[in-house]
């Protein structure tokens, strides 16, 4: 695997982009798989299994970086356009939650489904 995770300041992040581990973490819990979150991002499939394996190989201090950012951004105050906007954003993360959920299980049952009466 030649993707790197590095830090540059702002938290780990996929080498040569702007996106950090934290950014993978929604969908990391929602049970996305990796080449799901690589079309997300657009990025190959190895820079998500680099910054899966970050995760995983260093989850409890991930996962509280990650609840104290989630702590901040409750705090901070937006604009009420930048507020619609990220509830359009949310509206969207859900859908593709609840999209990705469905295909899951509709693939289990054709795959449980062997085309008997």
């Amino acid at each position: 695997m030649g993707s790197k995770i590095i830090d540059r300041g702002r938290g780990p992040e996929i080498e040569g982009t702007r996106i950090t581990i934290y950014d993978v973490v929604d969908y990391w819990k929602e049970g996305w798989r990796y080449d799901q979150i690589a079309g997300l991002f657009r990025l190959p499939s190895d820079d998500i299994q680099a910054a899966l394996q970050y995760i995983e190989e260093h989850e409890e201090r991930v996962m509280a970086d990650y609840q104290r950012i989630l702590e901040q951004s409750k705090k901070k105050r937006h604009t009420p356009k930048v507020e619609v906007k990220l509830a359009q954003n949310r509206r969207k993360f859900q859908s593709k939650v609840a999209e990705s959920q469905s295909r899951r299980l509709t693939e289990a049952k054709h795959a449980g489904d062997h085309g008997g009466p």
